[in-house]
């Protein structure tokens, strides 16, 4: 059975969980959730390529990047905050540069789904956040010279994080599959009207 989350309309990169002018604030809302469910559970190994994936999916860019900056800024307030990162240079350099990074994912995402054929296979979302991924993984490598932290770019470290944005991507997927199935916000109703 193939997702109806990606609309036949000739807007087949687009995932529609909800109107287009309730989308940003439904992606702001479910990323931030998420991002701070993942910031609690894996405080450095929030999955901001997943999180790209699914902004650049459901809005056109500039959106998508304030949605995914609200989602780093969630994540920064929870580590700084609650969980007591050191205050200190480093650190909030390294904060700086996930934001970058996660930025960076988030346009490499949408410049995928501009090119890739209109479909609804979720291979679409698989290929993009392949690619968000890696500008992700790259910008934070970029930064190791200055910053230090090169250990944490092992084989294992490395795929073990990839992992868990594809987890995180199917999670997302299903929450925006199981909102556009229940309609909580009327999408149907106003399709129709």
């Amino acid at each position: 059975m193939a997702l109806d989350i990606l609309p036949s309309d000739g807007d087949g990169s687009r995932l529609h969980p909800v109107t287009p002018r309730l989308a940003p604030m439904f992606g702001f809302a479910l990323l931030t959730v998420s991002c701070a469910l993942a910031s609690f559970a894996f405080a450095c190994a929030t999955p901001f390529a997943a999180f790209a994936v699914v902004a650049a999916a459901m809005l056109p860019l500039r959106p998508a990047l304030l949605v995914v900056t609200g989602a780093w800024l969630v994540n920064q307030s929870i580590g700084f905050g609650a969980l007591h990162y050191p205050i200190d240079g480093s650190t909030i350099a390294w904060g700086f540069v996930i934001g970058a990074a996660a930025l960076l994912a988030t346009a490499a995402a949408a410049a995928v789904l501009r090119r890739l054929p209109q479909g609804r296979t979720p291979l679409m979302l698989a290929l993009t956040l392949v690619a968000a991924y890696a500008a992700y993984e790259l910008a934070l490598l970029a930064a190791t010279p200055f910053l230090g932290g090169e250990a944490a770019f092992t084989a294992a470290i490395v795929t073990r994080i990839g992992l868990t944005n594809v987890a995180w991507l199917a999670g997302l997927v299903a929450v925006c599959e199981v909102v556009r199935l229940f309609d909580p916000f009327g999408r149907k109703g106003v399709m129709s009207a």
